[in-house]
């Protein structure tokens, strides 16, 4: 599956939340038109079934699933692709082990640098952030608007903001340059359908 090259790209809010919960949560997502799934949950307790049927429901709306950090969970489950940060192994490596058609995306915090050999190493997208202050990463150092302008007139793969966007902020990071927006608390918090589908008119 191709990542698409721009909409909104949601990211699973797990913490003290049930399985059913956190998929239906996803299926209200996804019925708005969510564009990109990925699986984040940093205490996971069965994350193979989890991410498995996150995967069925991905792809009944020809939705792909990103899978944060884990390689080797993208692998088994056969997900769409995989994101990685700074300490979560090489490029390379991801690639090597899950094939040239998965997708691999790669953050970038602040850095042109950083994107600019991701993109030299086959990454499929760039991530710059936290641009806002933000609940799931409040420690995360900020990136500025200035970085995702330059990151435009430089790299020709999709580029993502991410970091306390709501619809009310989102699209000044679009007109800076960020293809896509990516969002937790944004989408998740409360009402995933109504929430999601309030970002849908910054990609109109």
């Amino acid at each position: 599956m191709m990542f698409p090259k721009t909409g909104l790209y949601a990211i699973t809010q797990t913490e003290n939340k049930t399985p059913d919960q956190i998929l239906n949560e996803v299926s209200a997502a996804l019925n708005s038109g969510v564009k990109v799934l990925q699986y984040r949950d940093k205490q996971p307790v069965d994350a193979v079934y989890l991410a498995g049927a996150l995967k069925e429901l991905c792809h009944e709306h020809k939705t792909p699933l990103i899978i944060n950090d884990d390689i080797k969970l993208a692998k088994l489950i056969g997900a769409d692709g995989v994101h990685i940060g700074q300490e979560d192994g090489q490029l390379s490596y991801a690639r090597e082990i899950l094939g040239k058609n998965v997708i691999i995306g790669v953050s970038c915090y602040d850095s042109l640098e950083r994107a600019l050999e991701a993109e030299q190493n086959t990454a499929d997208y760039v991530a710059f952030g936290r641009f806002f202050p933000s609940n799931s990463k409040p420690l995360a150092a900020p990136a500025h608007i200035s970085t995702l302008q330059n990151a435009k007139n430089s790299i020709k793969v999709p580029i993502v903001a991410i970091g306390g966007i709501l619809p009310s902020n989102g699209a000044e990071l679009l007109a800076a340059g960020a293809d896509m927006l990516a969002v937790i608390g944004g989408v998740f918090d409360q009402a995933p359908y109504q929430s999601a589908l309030a970002y849908q008119a910054l990609f109109k």
